[in-house]
């Protein structure tokens, strides 16, 4: 047996954040934003939620789509760096929420890359075949809310992100469906290119640190377009090669929503058609580790993938972390 998604959730908030907003906060142009990042709009959350309410809202949806799967439910992960407190775990909290008490929950942090790095973990817990005892399927949650951390005068980070949540529901699927293969890579010697500095136990978040917006989020944004630029197409290679499949073979990309301008240089560099590579980032920015489950999620709603369709899911994220799954749709 393999282990594929046999539901898809996904949810942002109501309050929509146009390039004008981002404008009256930066002083900058709203052609320049869209210029630099085709983004349009982005979503922030309303005063009072925590990720881990976007996060139950994706989750509940992504649970409809296999009728009696909470029953058989094993592992629950929520992919975030933006977690609803320091401890315990958001994977914990959503529990709790759903009502599952008992089921193993915990998070990964992993930044925009989290999802696939949660996914990869739920696709090696899960049992190869079905046990007939419960715990054959696995929620897998990718949820952020990066309006938390956005130094509001930095033109070059606030029109980027968005907050969102999307799951995927994992379940044993027929031999040669399913995950197919992954690649995940961290190079932790450019972990400085993104970053929250304080809040940790390496700089406390004292008056000093909040002073010097230590608190907020920090990104090298030229650096972190190398390196994206030149990871993507290698652990989506590398993903492929131990698939067995070649690059003409995938129907679609499902890529990390950096910004528009982004996914597409990507696009470019593996030379795909941008057709197969769908967009979120224009409506709803950069969403982290909600952006490739929102956007499977999305995607699936404007046109079912079939059957027997192969998929690239693969994004980068601060630490530097980059990765690629390669699904066989069921």
């Amino acid at each position: 047996m393999g282990v594929g998604i046999l539901g898809l959730g996904g949810h942002v908030p109501s309050l929509v954040i146009d390039n004008a907003r981002i404008a009256e906060w930066t002083g900058v142009d709203e052609g320049w934003i869209v210029e630099r990042t085709g983004i349009l709009e982005r979503r922030y959350r309303e005063p009072g939620t925590a990720t881990s309410d976007l996060a139950l809202r994706a989750a509940r949806e992504a649970l409809t789509g296999l009728p009696g799967a909470e029953d058989r439910l094993g592992l629950i992960i929520v992919a975030t760096s933006t977690p609803d407190q320091p401890q315990p775990s958001t994977g914990a909290i959503l529990q709790d929420k759903l009502g599952l008490s008992g089921i193993p929950a915990f998070d990964v942090n992993a930044v925009c890359s989290g999802f696939l790095y949660a996914l990869a973990v739920a696709d090696s817990m899960l049992p190869s075949r079905p046990s007939g005892q419960g715990g054959e399927y696995a929620l897998v949650v990718g949820a952020d809310i990066y309006s938390s951390l956005m130094n509001r005068a930095d033109r070059r980070t606030v029109g980027l992100f968005g907050d969102g949540a999307g799951a995927v529901l994992l379940g044993p699927v027929p031999e040669g469906y399913g995950v197919l293969s992954r690649r995940l890579v961290t190079h932790g010697e450019y972990r400085d290119l993104v970053e929250v500095p304080a809040g940790g136990t390496r700089k406390p978040l004292d008056a000093q640190a909040r002073e010097a917006g230590e608190h907020l989020f920090h990104m090298k944004g030229r650096p972190v377009r190398e390196y994206a630029l030149r990871t993507i197409p290698k652990v989506i290679g590398e993903a492929l090669d131990s698939a067995g499949l070649r690059m003409e073979e995938v129907d679609r990309f499902i890529l990390h929503q950096a910004n528009t301008r982004l996914v597409e240089d990507c696009c470019r560099e593996l030379r795909v058609d941008l057709a197969q590579v769908p967009l979120t980032a224009p409506r709803f920015g950069n969403t982290a580790a909600a952006s490739i489950p929102l956007t499977l999620h999305m995607e699936h709603e404007r046109r079912p993938i079939q059957r027997g369709e192969h998929l690239v899911l693969a994004g980068v994220g601060g630490g530097m972390t980059a990765g690629a799954v390669v699904v066989r749709w069921f």
